[in-house]
């Protein structure tokens, strides 16, 4: 008996997965900047970035070529430590959450089994809002550390947005919870393979997920924290070079993982419907691409909503994440826990 036995090769394995997915998420983020000015230029009828390689394609290797050898400035009377350590925690937030994805099924590599996903918890979506939460820091401290005063406020109304729209978001999940009896996304996403997809049975927990993903990514028509007619230009106003491209880099991973969390909870993951592939490989290749359709859609509907409806006042947005939404959130709850027991009854008083 060995006691320090230990499966290195499951260890590359992962860290492979890591490298992949990490990598995989930066260069969409990159990319969903160009989807957005793209989407925003086809709304306002305009051509949008054309000119930097074959239909404006570089715009964002050009844009990132921008950050990056843009000068490296830090505020005399900031707090420096702070001051770095903020984006950073923002980036890491929204990276981290793309370990408990199940991105497809299971491919066979030199007969080893290989799960495309980085960790298989049984707790899977109390990680995801725990991470989630921890993105609050990095628009606190950041807005904090910068001493100025417009960043200051920019960053409470980030926290406090995000604090009130997770209770809504939380609820509106435990309601999915109930059904399908497990935290873990990939046991949510099997349940749903070959049968009815969740959005049947919690169209409305969906629509508050989906409202409350809005607030939580500061996105239009939540994006109070960034109003530059109001704040100059938000938490991020004293940032440069790449400690500002990670703060935007962030909001668009999170955008992405936001979208992914939601078409695998609510519209089955990686299941194609009516469609079965006998090959394992082929099969986990066509759900890779069965997802990233969905993410794409969601992407797109975030798009579209940013450039169409104008923001909040900012107390109209917390009477709607606490007067309206916890509400309807409840009431999603206890109805869901009402059918559950008159199903369990067999539909019986």
């Amino acid at each position: 008996m060995t006691i320090l036995a230990f499966d290195w090769i499951l260890l590359v394995e992962k860290l492979i997965l890591i490298a992949i997915i990490i990598f995989a998420s930066l260069g969409i983020a990159l990319y969903t900047t160009f989807a957005e000015r793209k989407v925003a230029a086809i709304l306002q009828d305009r051509p949008g970035p054309n000119r930097a390689g074959p239909f404006g394609l570089f715009q964002p290797l050009a844009d990132g070529l921008k950050l990056i050898t843009k000068e490296e400035i830090i505020p005399t009377d900031s707090n420096k430590i702070l001051f770095i350590l903020g984006p950073g925690l923002a980036m890491t937030a929204a990276l981290m959450t793309c370990a408990v994805v199940p991105w497809g099924g299971t491919i066979e590599v030199f007969g080893r089994h290989v799960a495309l996903q980085i960790a298989d918890v049984n707790i899977g979506m109390l990680y995801v809002f725990a991470v989630v939460s921890m993105g609050v820091y990095g628009v606190m401290i950041g807005g904090w550390a910068s001493n100025n005063k417009f960043s200051l406020m920019a960053a409470l109304r980030g926290a406090s947005q995000a604090i009130s729209y997770e209770l809504a978001m939380g609820l509106s999940l435990i309601a999915l919870i109930m059904l399908t009896g497990s935290l873990s996304l990939k046991t949510i996403v099997e349940q749903q393979v070959g049968h009815v997809w969740n959005i049947v049975y919690q169209p409305l927990g969906f629509l508050l997920f989906f409202i409350c993903a809005l607030a939580e990514c500061n996105r239009t028509p939540f994006d109070l924290p960034e109003a530059e007619n109001e704040l100059n230009f938000g938490y991020h106003q004293e940032y440069s070079s790449m400690k500002l491209g990670f703060y935007l880099f962030s909001e668009y991973i999170n955008m992405f993982i936001s979208s992914t969390i939601m078409a695998t909870m609510y519209f089955g993951g990686y299941d194609l419907p009516f469609v079965h592939v006998a090959n394992p490989n082929i099969a986990a290749i066509v759900g890779i691409i069965v997802l990233m359709v969905k993410v794409v859609m969601f992407i797109f509907l975030f798009m579209w909503i940013r450039w169409t409806i104008p923001r909040f006042r900012y107390d109209q947005l917390m009477t709607l994440g606490w007067k309206k939404l916890i509400p309807i959130a409840l009431a999603n709850l206890l109805l869901t826990g009402f059918v559950i027991l008159l199903k369990q009854n067999h539909w019986h008083f």
